[in-house]
């Protein structure tokens, strides 16, 4: 990609006659790693959802590298490069985690690409090779949102969209969700990260944007914001 990786304008989520999101703009670089923070309800969950096409929305342009997405159904969205860890983790708990991780190559050739991802992942989280005969359904939480995210990655995007990953997880775990998210990123990986958790969010980023009632309120390096005064106070309770 020799532009932007991800570049959304004028993105607006509607439910009905409630406005979940409004005037959203951005980009993404190759690379980067942006997170989005905001109290419950600010619209970040929204405007996710309305990137990957899983919400009514409406958008002035919305590209990932030179590919129009302004009209790409969700399953397509995927196949063009973006992997998505939605919020809830979504696995399926009645299959193996194995084969959790297989269904996230379904847009790419079996047999020696699919195995090669896998032993990726597994790399990345050994305990989801150790358990890879279990049901998913018996996981603790934390393993089966490493779990969504390695089934993300078996599809090899470019750019990993993740929704509230550190959502119900113990601090140890959000700290080894911390470490994988900073070395997919430093291996080159653009990541998109929507997150209430300010302090897990300044980690993992190089540059934020702050939302408040469906907006974007502020915008800023993670550095920036996490010494900004108004940010310290409403996010971080400093």
């Amino acid at each position: 990609m020799t532009g932007p990786a991800l570049t959304v304008e004028g993105l607006s989520v509607h439910y009905g006659g409630v406005r979940a999101a409004h005037g959203i703009g951005f980009t993404v670089a190759p690379g980067e790693s942006v997170g989005i923070i905001g109290a419950n309800g600010a619209g970040k969950s929204s405007t996710l959802k309305a990137i990957m096409g899983l919400a009514p929305r409406t958008v002035q342009v919305l590209r990932f590298g030179e590919r129009d997405l302004t009209r790409t159904p969700a399953h397509q969205v995927v196949r063009s490069g973006i992997g998505y860890v939605p919020e809830g983790r979504h696995i399926f708990p009645g299959l193996s985690v194995e084969k959790n991780l297989l269904l996230g190559a379904y847009t790419r050739s079996w047999k020696s690409a699919a195995r090669e991802s896998l032993d990726e992942v597994n790399t990345l989280f050994p305990v989801l090779g150790e358990m890879r005969n279990r049901l998913a359904g018996a996981l603790s939480g934390g393993q089966q949102q490493m779990l969504a995210i390695g089934r993300a990655l078996m599809s090899k995007p470019r750019l990993m969209v993740l929704d509230e990953p550190s959502m119900g997880l113990s601090p140890k775990l959000v700290g080894e969700i911390l470490l994988a998210l900073k070395k997919l990123n430093e291996e080159g990986l653009s990541i998109l990260l929507v997150e209430q958790n300010a302090k897990l969010t300044f980690e993992v980023t190089s540059r934020c944007l702050v939302m408040e009632t469906g907006e974007v309120a502020m915008t800023g390096t993670s550095d920036q914001l996490r010494g900004d005064p108004k940010v310290r106070r409403i996010y971080l309770g400093l």
